[in-house]
């Protein structure tokens, strides 16, 4: 019987030439990564290891202060004081403000991602990184700190659920709508512990960022990973940031999925998720009433240099409603820059929104943009639930970088279509 792309993974790194579904395995690692809100637990656990020195590879381990950075309060600048004590001694490379960005958006961009690796992160929403190929998945500190110990982990090999996705998406709608639109058919748990692969032609038709932000958000299915089998695209994307080629793996014709699930997305709508679930997607044209009082653009789920210039077509020209505050996070400091020699920046300061630093920040409640009571926001980030982004009386809409865009000129939920 043949393999997924995922038992390919998985096999390669436990040593042997085929694992299947279900069974548990040994595998060395490729990347292990924490942010200071979860490498904090993994440094105290590492701490409290006797006879621990060195972590069992420096050039496989990295943190990313990213969450509440720059710091925000007290007792975040002194978690990130521990940390920066230690880590030169463990051998771990840190990026921390102004070097930064957030994790799943600086790693791929440090040419540290490549096809075919076994990534852990301390973060869910570590399977991003799936979107290049590799198997990628978030743990919990003290997997974290035993990886970054030993070089190994131990997992049960998820079962694989197929999405295929027919046709060609139309203007506006980009990877975040295609991911929106699978969560609304299988829900947020129709793909517990599985890997969840994405192909079809629509799939070809993306950007790699695309990608990165469909993959980022298959933990919002359940999932263990999302993963797509690396093409010239994503070997174009490494080579241009200096990254290993790694090995590209596809699934076998006769590999066995839990299910296939086909998208024909010729004529999807973008989509927004409204609350409190990122399963309740609906197309824009269904939010249209939906008064908004903040706009965020930006996050790990839609940080990148493509995801802005989606958002700055939009906002060219433009002001933001009167009655509505839009804030702009790149996903990392290099995004920043090029993002203000292309000219975009100027284009969201002139359109009065606040760009801000790279940062988590809002996304999980922690500032830079938290919600009152009674307010509601659209973001482009991956997670609305009940007080994802401040009061547990406020309500959060997700949507594309352009919708989001559209939606602050606007003032309410409204398609890019109605206002470029």
């Amino acid at each position: 019987m043949g393999m997924t792309i995922t038992e390919k993974i998985l096999a390669a790194h436990s040593g042997r030439d085929e694992v299947y579904a279900g069974e548990f395995v040994t595998a060395k690692v490729d990347l292990v990564f924490a942010n200071e809100l979860s490498g904090i637990v993994t440094l105290r656990v590492l701490r409290e290891w006797e006879g621990f020195e060195r972590v069992f590879d420096p050039e496989k381990v990295v943190f990313v202060f990213d969450h509440f950075t720059p710091n925000k309060d007290i007792s975040t600048a002194m978690i990130v004081k521990e940390l920066k004590a230690e880590l030169d001694q463990y051998g771990i490379t840190y990026y921390e403000s102004g070097r930064n960005g957030i994790e799943h958006v600086l790693l791929p961009e440090l040419g540290l991602i490549a096809p075919g690796d076994l990534i852990l992160g301390g973060d869910s929403h570590s399977c991003t990184h799936g979107a290049l190929g590799a198997f990628a998945t978030g743990v919990g500190s003290t997997d974290i700190a035993a990886a970054m110990a030993l070089g190994e982990t131990w997992l049960k090999v998820p079962t694989t659920l197929k999405l295929v996705y027919r046709g060609q998406p139309p203007k506006w709608v980009g990877g975040k709508d295609l991911i929106l639109h699978t969560l609304g058919k299988i829900s947020v748990s129709g793909a517990l512990y599985q890997a969840m692969e994405f192909s079809g032609e629509a799939i070809d038709a993306l950007t790699v960022f695309d990608r990165l932000t469909m993959a980022n958000m298959a933990i919002e299915g359940g999932g263990k990973a999302g993963i797509f089998a690396a093409d010239e695209k994503t070997l174009e994307f490494l080579a241009d940031k200096g990254g290993r080629e790694g090995v590209v793996y596809h699934s076998d014709p006769d590999a066995e999925f839990s299910d296939v699930i086909e998208f024909d997305v010729s004529d999807l709508e973008p989509q927004v998720a409204f609350p409190y679930l990122p399963e309740n997607a609906r197309s824009v044209s269904e939010a249209s009433d939906v008064k908004i009082d903040q706009v965020v653009i930006g996050f790990c789920t839609n940080g990148s240099l493509h995801d802005l210039r989606q958002a700055a077509k939009v906002l060219e020209g433009r002001k933001i409603h009167p009655s509505t505050r839009a804030v702009v996070i790149p996903g990392s400091q290099n995004v920043y820059k090029q993002a203000l020699k292309e000219g975009l920046i100027a284009t969201f300061i002139e359109a009065d929104c606040a760009v801000s630093t790279p940062t988590c920040g809002p996304c999980i409640g922690g500032h830079m943009g938290v919600l009152a009571a009674g307010e509601k926001c659209l973001s482009t980030s991956n997670r609305n639930f009940v007080g994802r982004m401040g009061h547990t009386e406020s309500e959060i809409y997700l949507a594309n970088p352009a919708v989001a865009a559209a939606t602050a000129v606007a003032g309410h939920i409204v398609s890019p279509e109605e206002v470029v």
